[in-house]
């Protein structure tokens, strides 16, 4: 387990130093077994954007378990309409280091389909 977490987060660095040069806001995701989170942090990691998760009250009710493909497509739809709202349309992709497949490409693909670039 200790080796699995060491190697996500040297991926996880890897992908920083790459979006940092970009300086644009990004989309920085978390997932735990049971819930996702998605926030879009600016240009200077200082300051927490908007923010989505399957932790609020009104995901909750509509979904059944936070820790699933169909929940993360929620979460992708709504960050980015709260980034739409917030007038930012493009962001960098931050996965913190977890494999794109499964959750983070969906919650990617429905952000993507609501207007989100990156």
């Amino acid at each position: 387990m200790k080796r699995q977490i060491n190697t996500r987060m040297r991926r996880a660095q890897r992908i920083r130093r790459r979006i940092t040069g970009l300086q644009t806001d990004r989309l920085c995701i978390h997932r735990t077994p049971r819930h996702i989170y998605a926030q879009i942090i600016d240009k200077s990691g200082a300051k927490v954007l908007a923010a989505a998760s399957t932790v609020e009250a009104d995901v909750r009710t509509q979904v059944k378990h936070g820790g699933n493909v169909e929940a993360a497509k929620l979460i992708g739809k709504r960050i980015a309409e709260k980034a739409k709202s917030a007038g930012i349309t493009r962001v960098a992709f931050d996965r913190s280091g977890f494999k794109y497949h499964g959750r983070v490409k969906a919650l990617a693909d429905a952000a993507r389909e609501n207007g989100l670039e990156f």
